[in-house]
C-alpha cells in the first residue's frame, strides 16, 4: 500500500529547494494564490533578514530556527558566532542548510527536539506561524522549547489579517501537492494569542517590507526578565 503524500515533503516544494528555483505557490481551494519566496529563501540572508538575526546576537544562545528550510538563517546565525539549530521535515532543506554550513534535523515542530525548555530564542520566520494551520498550538509549542524569559521572534503577514484554510503547494508546471491547512496571522492577531500561551509582546518592526514581533516568554517566579 502505498503511503499518503505528505505536503513541504512529496510535493513541489522538495524539488525547488533542490533547484533553488520558483516560482511557488499555496493555492487557495477557490484558486487564489500565496506566493511563496523560493528563490529568496534559497538565497543568502539579505534584507530584513539582517534586522532579524541582529536581535538574534542579543539573544541568550542557543537560537532553534523552526522550519528552517533551505538554511539561510541558520547559516547566517552561525556565522555570526551565535549557536544554532534548524529543523524541518522536508529532507531536501535539511540538506541544503547543512551544504551551506549550517546544522539542522529533520523533525516537526511537534516532535520531541533537544533542549526543550533551555533555547535563548526561537525563530518563525518565512511564514511559519502557519504551520498545521493552528497558530495557537504553534506558539504554545514555541513557548514550551523556550527558557523562562527568552524570546520568540516571529514573521507576521504585513497586513491585519487573520486567516485559516485549505491550500496545496503549486510548481510551475502546475502540479499541485497534497492538500493541507495553513494559517496566516497579522501582528494583533499574532499578539492575542500569544498572550494565551504565555508570551508577551516585547517589540514589533517592520523591515523591507516584512513584519516581526519579539515576543518574551514570562520569567520563572521571582526572576525579573534579563537575568
Amino acid at each position: 500500500m502505498t503511503a499518503p503524500a505528505v505536503p513541504w515533503v512529496d510535493d513541489p516544494f522538495s524539488h525547488a529547494v533542490r533547484t533553488g528555483r520558483g516560482p511557488l505557490w499555496l493555492r487557495r481551494p477557490e484558486g487564489s494564490r500565496i506566493a511563496l519566496d523560493i528563490e529568496r529563501w534559497c538565497g543568502p540572508a539579505a534584507g530584513a533578514d539582517h534586522d532579524l538575526l541582529a536581535r538574534c546576537t542579543r539573544l541568550s544562545a542557543p537560537v532553534l530556527d523552526v522550519g528552517c528550510g533551505p538554511g539561510r538563517l541558520v547559516a547566517a546565525l552561525l556565522g555570526l558566532g551565535v549557536p544554532a539549530l534548524g529543523v524541518d521535515i522536508t529532507a531536501a532543506a535539511v540538506a541544503r542548510t547543512r551544504r551551506i554550513g549550517g546544522l539542522a534535523l529533520r523533525r516537526s515542530l511537534f516532535d520531541r527536539l533537544p533542549g526543550e525548555g533551555r533555547w535563548g530564542g526561537v525563530l518563525l520566520a518565512d511564514g511559519n506561524l502557519g504551520i498545521g494551520g493552528d497558530p495557537d498550538a504553534v506558539l504554545r509549542r514555541s513557548t514550551e522549547l523556550l527558557a523562562p524569559g527568552a524570546t520568540l521572534l516571529v514573521e507576521v503577514e504585513p497586513e491585519e489579517v487573520d486567516e485559516r484554510t485549505t491550500v496545496r503547494v503549486e510548481g510551475p508546471d502546475g502540479r499541485l501537492g497534497p492538500p493541507f491547512t495553513w494559517a496566516r496571522l497579522g501582528a494583533s492577531a499574532t499578539v492575542r494569542r500569544a498572550h494565551r500561551a504565555g508570551l508577551v509582546e516585547a517589540e514589533r518592526w517592520t523591515s523591507h517590507g516584512r513584519r516581526f514581533l519579539a515576543l518574551h516568554r514570562a520569567p520563572a517566579p521571582g526572576r525579573p526578565y534579563g537575568n
